[in-house]
């Protein structure tokens, strides 16, 4: 059978330019994986392995090489956990009216495909945003405080990247996903960006683009903007005495809920830490890795430092985006469903690649725009939350 799509792919890339000036910012900004989950299925746990720090060792020369060098590797677990399609469907009498004095069909489809692909890549965009949030290392700023109100003031920036520095992340290839609230101060407040003298290039003032701050490629995600609400924990303090480099820790007395997410502080503790699993009630938490800074006495007094807009900063090794085409079932040597015709088709500006299917049906067709995706932070200590 002829295909039946190929006279759409003009008006598909048409609905990709449509969108692609919508803003993503983690997309292009994380690790992408699309071969070693591609035999993965919708749900299947798959293990990314993660090799711990080392120490040295003295040389010492002998007849034999040391018996050493064995590592005990850890592992994060990922899951394609996203299967999503957009129906688009038309009947003939349907198409009869529009072409017959109305618009037409064309422009209308276009647009459909144009909001079948913006659903998707919103949806993919809030899960990676998602999984970075509660998944952090750490926070700086002040919840309920956009950030660089002040006028050619980059200490957030300066604060996040210290974050970065001693936890030994790379200083190549750093990232930071911005809210619109303290994207419109970049762009609004920091006049020192905009003189072409200092900055040493005029695209923020001339053409609003950017570029790169204090080594960080920022970006802009509408996902940034939804609010982190804290937890109701009140009175909790610490179950024990606990040493630096600690991550799970028991909570003791106190009420209410420490939830996933949350940016905490202990007594005699400056650092902010982002919990990566709550309880509700005593019980234990988990903060990021690499964990406790200053070590935590028995009995200190655990603070939620309240509700904050997250802006994210990280280095692209440190969160993993997988994503595929939905499988077609193989049965003995008969492959596919009941569609005529499917397409891939890549968006440039995200970098995500569709699959659209269509089908005939009775009187009618119906279109499919599908994906599978799944996102993890393999990298807690190379994550840090900028907090507005």
């Amino acid at each position: 059978m002829a295909n039946t799509l190929t006279g759409l792919i003009p008006t598909l890339y048409e609905s990709l330019d449509l969108v692609s000036r919508e803003f993503v910012g983690f997309i292009p900004a994380v690790q992408r994986d699309n071969g070693n989950f591609a035999r993965a299925a919708v749900g299947q746990v798959v293990s990314v392995p993660i090799v711990p720090a080392v120490t040295a060792a003295n040389i010492v020369p002998g007849v034999t090489a040391p018996n050493d060098g064995d590592q005990v590797l850890t592992t994060v677990n990922m899951q394609l956990n996203n299967a999503k399609y957009v129906p688009i469907r038309w009947n003939g009498e349907e198409q009869l009216g529009l072409n017959n004095g109305g618009p037409g069909v064309s422009p209308i489809l276009r647009n459909q495909f144009a909001q079948a692909f913006r659903t998707l890549t919103n949806a993919v965009e809030a899960s990676v945003s998602a999984a970075a949030i509660v998944a952090a290392s750490r926070a700086v700023g002040t919840a309920g405080t956009t950030p660089f109100a002040t006028a050619a003031n980059l200490n957030d920036t300066a604060g996040v990247a210290r974050i970065l520095d001693e936890n030994g992340a790379p200083m190549t290839d750093r990232h930071l996903v911005l809210s619109s609230p303290a994207m419109s101060n970049i762009r609004g407040t920091q006049a020192n960006l905009f003189k072409v003298n200092e900055a040493g290039t005029d695209d923020l003032l001339r053409r609003g683009s950017i570029g790169e701050l204090e080594g960080f490629a920022l970006h802009y995600s509408p996902t940034a903007n939804k609010l982190v609400t804290g937890g109701t924990g009140t009175g909790f303090v610490t179950g024990a005495a606990y040493p630096i480099g600690t991550t799970v820790i028991a909570v003791g007395t106190g009420t209410g809920t420490i939830n996933a997410g949350d940016i905490v502080r202990f007594a005699g503790d400056t650092n902010q830490y982002v919990v990566v699993t709550g309880t509700t009630g005593p019980g234990s938490i988990t903060i990021g890795v690499p964990g406790l800074k200053v070590a935590a006495a028995s009995g200190a007094a655990i603070t939620i430092v309240g509700s904050y807009t997250p802006n994210v900063a990280f280095t692209r090794d440190a969160i993993v985006l997988a994503t595929r085409a939905p499988a077609e079932p193989q049965f003995n040597g008969i492959t596919g469903d009941m569609a005529d015709d499917a397409e891939l088709i890549t968006d440039e500006f995200s970098g995500l690649t569709f699959e659209v299917r269509v089908y005939r049906q009775y009187r009618q067709i119906k279109f499919e725009v599908g994906l599978v995706w799944g996102s993890a932070v393999i990298k807690q200590d190379h994550v840090a939350i900028l907090e507005g």
